[in-house]
């Protein structure tokens, strides 16, 4: 009976065309990454359970979550390091800012070498040449901290971002800051009296200057001593859904709030500026350079403006740190082209396509800068009057000063 059962159990079909017997047991082993989940009630079977996101397969009935820095393999038998990345030199997020910036450079070191070769001639002169090597300074700086920003971080490329990441812009807007409140107080004091106010030697432009950029330096020394420059990985910021696609980004230890003081003090000096140069957009044009300040400090403002939510707002995203370091490298080389664009471009246009405009103009007293504030006054509060009137009483007086 027992050979006939068997030999009956062997010519039985289970499924059409598959004579192979079907499995006897109520549960299969589990593959690897997935542990065994006990049915409640029934202690021999289970279901496998896979071991998601950053988990791994720790035994046969549980899984755990890697630690920070790391994330399961493969097979989710185990943690491998998660792999560290940092800007490079060769990703469109890099390539842009430095083609940008080394085009400034190249600019920049033209405007110098150029100002330097005619450094006597009358146009250089009138610039204030002080304070143009100072502001040009500036720019050189703003163009140059591109490179500082990709660098591979380290403990010395930490610290020069911390010295040059404002130093920059400080140098160029505590000269213009100085340029304006000159003119702005001599046209000032010119509606009071015929003296000349004090602090508007090339001297006491550059002490006031420096004491201004002063400021900015101790503050990144005091940074240096409260918080000394270190890298760090931040495992946060590429942490996505997929383990696979995790990533630790290697940064400086500056933070959006290191950076807001670090720039806010330039920025500060930046919206002074732009107050001054309001203040003095009416005096009259053939005394200073005002309105192209002007021009300079409203497009400047404008950049910023845009910077603050394309910076700020992209907090959240992956891409966190390749568009922050574009967007700040960009601003900065954008602020930096507006004042070489807007001060010095046109001077150097004119020394060397035009010579022959480069000569000696009639130095005048400050009693003649005196009575073009006083005029200035009167132009502005001669609305009422027919315009005519008011210019040839400007004109009058100009050639009364020049007698």
């Amino acid at each position: 009976n027992i050979l006939f059962h068997l030999n009956s159990v062997e010519a039985m079909q289970w499924r059409a065309g598959d004579p192979s017997l079907p499995a006897s047991v109520c549960s299969v082993p589990c593959r690897m990454g997935e542990r065994k989940k006990i049915v409640k009630g029934v202690p021999c079977c289970w279901h496998c359970e896979r071991c998601e996101g950053y988990h791994f397969q720790a035994s046969e009935f549980s899984c755990e979550l890697c630690p920070y820095e790391q994330r399961p393999d493969a097979n989710r038998t185990g943690c491998q390091n998660i792999p560290i990345i940092k800007l490079e030199w060769h990703s469109p997020w890099a390539v842009i800012p430095v083609f940008i910036s080394m085009l400034g450079i190249i600019a920049t070191t033209f405007v110098i070498v150029t100002f330097v070769r005619y450094n006597e001639t009358p146009i250089v002169r009138a610039s204030g040449r002080e304070m143009s090597y100072v502001l040009l300074t500036g720019i050189f700086l703003c163009y140059a901290i591109t490179f500082l920003m990709i660098a591979a971080p380290d403990v010395g490329v930490c610290s020069f971002r911390r010295i040059f990441l404002g130093l920059g812009m400080c140098f160029s807007y505590a000269a213009l800051l100085t340029k304006t409140n000159r003119i702005h107080r001599i046209f000032e004091q010119g509606k009071k009296s015929v003296s000349a106010p004090r602090f508007i030697s090339p001297a006491s432009q550059l002490v006031i200057t420096f004491s201004l950029i002063s400021v900015q330096l101790l503050g990144v020394f005091v940074w240096f001593a409260v918080d000394p420059p270190h890298t760090f990985v931040d495992y946060g910021e590429q942490r996505t859904q997929d383990p696979a696609a995790a990533r630790g980004v290697l940064k400086c230890d500056i933070s959006d709030l290191s950076l807001i003081c670090s720039l806010g003090y330039s920025i500060l000096l930046m919206v002074t500026c732009t107050v001054y140069a309001i203040k003095t957009r009416g005096v009259p044009e053939t005394f200073n350079e005002a309105k192209p300040i002007g021009f300079t400090m409203y497009t400047t403002c404008i950049i910023w403006l845009a910077f603050i939510p394309i910076f700020f707002g992209t907090a959240q995203s992956a891409e966190r740190m390749y568009i922050q370091t574009t967007t700040l490298t960009i601003s900065l080389s954008l602020s930096a082209s507006v004042s070489l664009g807007m001060l010095y471009m046109p001077k150097v246009y004119v020394i060397i396509f035009h010579p022959e405009q480069n000569i000696p103009k009639r130095k005048r007293s400050f009693k003649a800068i005196v009575t073009a504030a006083t005029m200035s006054g009167k132009l502005q509060k001669g609305g009422d009057r027919p315009n005519g009137e008011v210019k040839t009483e400007l004109c009058e007086s100009m050639e009364t000063n020049s007698e």
